[in-house]
């Protein structure tokens, strides 16, 4: 069934918007300009103030959420569902750690390139779906098994490639690079966390895409916020970048946003992005479908990547192409993507409809545990 121009609007705008989001955090990363009273130039490294842009940025879904429903009431026939009340609370755990995980990530994107940064995220599926069998009982099919060894494989590739790189790279030392990539790796394990959370115990209440990701980004943004405050004064020597080489300076930040005005155009590049990036994500789920965000998540990868070499940021690598295209396979079959492919070949379709029954079986067998279990305490 062909598109509709509104489904193109949204994916092309998801696409656009999750590129710009990425490349606009990495042009913040590259400025470099005077910092307060006499500092000398040098680098803008202030990952933490970052991540609290970012959270603004989801915090406008929140308003951007009342705005639609205060308009939506105004109409004779509402169509708007503004979803069930629930307890605010259930969101800090995950937006908890979602802070975490993207303040690493951006501490991790200072140290490496933006399309590494790009694709070590699809780490993300291992975790995610090694939690989901641990916590959430899910049994995850043989497709799936293999679609996380494709990604560990894809992985390998990817950091092979900038272990290579690292030795020719001017811009970052081969340790700064290794670092980075694994810190990128080690935030995709809280993000899965976060995941497995939201799942567990925000899903089964009926609220608004737009209204779970403002509150995730409200709690996100109030701590994270409070936070730059103690990160002023603790020293961590050299693995900071600013002059008093603390946690974050944020008054060095905004001094060098000063002298550099333009850095502050690549922050709002970043906020505005994630607000528009959230809403046609969930958009292109609610009107088309998960599995077409997923490949336009992938496109948002291979776009940051062309981008990157066509600014001149980073050097082509044959194997980031071969590590791009296994992380590609991997996440594809992850996400049973090859599923329309094998149900045109007839002995295929029936396995995967035998398959089907069988997982649907042992998911009703699992829910049936879990009544009884409930009904004994």
């Amino acid at each position: 069934m062909a598109w509709t121009n509104y489904q193109l609007f949204l994916a092309g705008l998801m696409l656009i918007t999750g590129s710009i989001n990425t490349l606009s955090a990495k042009w913040a990363d590259m400025f470099s300009a005077k910092g307060c009273h006499d500092d000398p130039v040098h680098p803008f490294s202030h990952p933490f103030l970052q991540a609290v842009g970012m959270f603004l940025g989801e915090l406008s879904c929140l308003v951007v959420f009342y705005i639609w429903l205060h308009h939506d009431k105004r109409r004779p026939e509402p169509r708007l569902n503004p979803g069930q009340s629930f307890n605010p609370l259930l969101f800090f755990p995950p937006a908890m750690c979602d802070m975490l995980a993207t303040s690493i990530m951006y501490v991790a994107l200072n140290m490496t390139s933006a399309s590494s940064f790009q694709m070590l995220r699809g780490a993300v599926i291992i975790f995610t779906g090694l939690l989901s069998v641990a916590f959430l009982g899910r049994r995850l099919v043989l497709s799936q098994w293999i679609g996380i060894l494709i990604t560990i494989l894809g992985l390998v590739i990817v950091g092979l490639a900038d272990f290579v790189s690292g030795h020719r790279d001017d811009s970052h030392k081969l340790s700064e690079v290794i670092t980075g990539d694994l810190l990128i790796i080690m935030a995709q394990i809280v993000a899965s966390v976060q995941m497995v959370l939201e799942e567990k115990f925000v899903y089964k209440h009926d609220v608004h895409p737009l209204r779970a990701v403002g509150t995730e980004g409200l709690f996100g943004f109030i701590v994270l916020s409070l936070l730059l405050f103690p990160m002023y004064f603790i020293y961590v020597g050299s693995f900071s970048n600013n002059p008093r080489q603390v946690l974050e300076d944020s008054i060095d930040a905004f001094c060098q946003i000063g002298h550099k005005p333009l850095i502050l155009l690549a922050l709002l590049g970043n906020t505005v992005s994630i607000a528009f990036f959230n809403f046609a994500g969930i958009s292109v789920t609610k009107e088309i479908s998960a599995t077409t965000r997923m490949v336009l998540d992938s496109l948002r990868t291979l776009v940051i990547w062309v981008m990157s070499l066509a600014l001149g940021w980073e050097q082509f690598h044959g194997l980031q192409v071969l590590g791009f295209l296994v992380l590609l396979l991997g996440a594809a079959l992850y996400n049973g993507l090859h599923r329309p492919l094998l149900a045109k070949i007839p002995w295929c379709a029936a396995r995967m409809d035998s398959d089907e029954s069988s997982a649907a079986e042992r998911e009703r067998l699992l829910n049936d545990g879990r009544v009884q279990d409930e009904v004994d305490t």
